[in-house]
């Protein structure tokens, strides 16, 4: 039904039909592309916060221009046809939604008590039009009663203070269905200047109000998603700084004698996760003289693989400085994993250097063996009997021995050093092809440099350690 307007108001001129069209045209056209976007956004991780905040937005935007569509189709059948053309048909509902989608019109009489409801109002209500409209009075006994005073307020605004209404009610339809109806209403005024009568267009924003709260809720979700993660990241960073050696730069060990290790190592993170990883450096001197080095990894991430690593890195400690080898050591830790309360599975290597004999003990499991770089050549040592650590239940663990001599380069480095990819699986070799410049590098420091350089830009899954140490002349 047509709007009515105040008394003192004049009335606008109706839009072009033409111009109507336009926007119907181009509403239909950015409907069709977020479409696109939605069908290719739907086929996302449905566990990912990111990609269900994403398919929410997608939702809400497509309710909004089929309500926009449904809108502007109601605007240009209400308007004149243009000359020569056919008398507009009902528009049909827009694409994917029902007639609860559309608008409906009311008007209440306050000197007859008398109301007219449009057909779409009766279709919002789920009333049939043979009951005849509800009154005013009539009207909040279909509100949820938490809405009625809601009503009440805006309606005696309108009437008494001259208020426009705009608000949102809850109904229960005659079908027993609660949705959410949008109100805008204002007073009609007589000649004299006096309230007559009240007219409203209501339509039915429940979809679009569910899309809205979807939205909120997935955007909530992702940023405690995120909030977690980076709470995680700086509480995995603290406990590092705290109990862990430093992911950079040179080890910090006392130097003397003749055969005193020139250290260095460096920590690189994965590429495809913002949390710390498992793996790990360390360098330990040892009450005999003798110098403790270790690398190695825990599955997982962030707080919980930081935590386990830094009780394995602890016990590694323990162990060495109470006299305990390589080989043994291995076999407590792999016992020390499986009976902890967050089992887990890990690889490892240790070595004990002895700077007297120039003697180096070590112990792998599950881990890639040393690499010596001697005389612009290089080797992988040959490896003892070793398993994954956590895997098997008593697990022995043999130790071996090489002798190294002066200016000997000693490589120790976590599997995840390569890239990992089908075209570059091959970390070590890579390693190896580094043996002429690390020949001509005057320093551990400026060895982990070259390394750091050839890795520290590759897409990496995993983290990664690299430990070298240099044989003093």
């Amino acid at each position: 039904m047509p709007s009515h307007l105040f008394a003192d108001r004049p009335a606008p001129q109706p839009p072009e039909r033409g111009s109507v069209d336009a926007l119907i045209s181009q509403t239909r056209r950015l409907r069709g592309d977020v479409d696109a976007v939605r069908r290719d956004t739907v086929a996302g991780d449905d566990e990912d916060p990111q990609g269900r905040w994403q398919r929410a937005l997608c939702e809400l935007a497509v309710h909004q221009l089929d309500d926009l569509g449904a809108h502007l189709g109601q605007l240009k059948a209400g308007l004149p046809a243009q000359t020569g053309e056919a008398p507009a048909d009902r528009p049909p509902a827009a694409s994917g939604t029902s007639l609860l989608c559309r608008a409906g019109s009311a008007e209440w009489d306050l000197l007859t008590d008398e109301a007219h409801w449009s057909d779409e109002l009766y279709e919002i209500f789920g009333r049939a039009p043979e009951s005849g409209p509800l009154t005013l009075d009539e009207l909040p006994s279909m509100l949820l009663p938490e809405d009625q005073g809601l009503l009440a307020s805006m309606v005696t605004d309108c009437l008494v203070d001259g208020k426009p209404i705009d608000g949102e009610f809850r109904i229960v339809r005659t079908d027993d269905v609660v949705r959410t109806l949008h109100m805008l209403g204002e007073p009609v005024l007589d000649s004299d200047g006096c309230t007559a009568s009240m007219w409203a267009v209501l339509r039915d924003v429940s979809e679009l109000r569910r899309s809205q709260r979807a939205v909120s809720e997935t955007r909530d979700s992702l940023r405690h998603q995120q909030h977690i993660a980076r709470t995680e990241h700086r509480l995995a960073v603290e406990l590092q700084e705290s109990v862990l050696p430093p992911w950079r730069g040179p080890l910090r060990l006392p130097h003397g004698g003749p055969a005193a290790l020139d250290l260095a190592a460096h920590y690189l993170p994965s590429s495809s996760s913002a949390m710390i990883g498992g793996d790990w450096y360390d360098a330990l001197e040892l009450p005999d003289g003798q110098t403790l080095l270790t690398v190695g990894d825990l599955t997982g991430h962030g707080v919980a693989a930081t935590s386990g690593m830094a009780m394995l890195l602890g016990a590694v400690r323990g162990m060495a400085m109470a006299g305990i080898a390589p080989g043994a050591l291995m076999g407590h830790l792999n016992h020390l994993l499986e009976t902890s309360t967050q089992p887990a599975l890990g690889s490892a290597m240790c070595c004990r250097y002895d700077p007297v004999t120039r003697l180096l003990t070590w112990a792998q499991a599950g881990h890639p063996a040393p690499l010596l770089f001697r005389d612009g050549t290089v080797r992988a040592l040959t490896p003892p009997e070793g398993v994954l650590l956590g895997a098997t239940s008593g697990a022995a663990y043999e130790q071996a021995e090489v002798q190294l001599r002066a200016g000997d380069l000693l490589v120790l480095h976590t599997d995840g050093i390569s890239r990992r990819t089908p075209t570059d699986d091959a970390g070590p070799s890579r390693l190896l092809d580094l043996a002429p410049r690390f020949a001509e590098a005057r320093s551990a420091q400026e060895c982990v440099r070259l390394a750091v350089e050839e890795f520290g830009e590759a897409e990496r899954e995993n983290d990664a350690c690299v430990l070298i140490a240099r044989i003093a002349a």
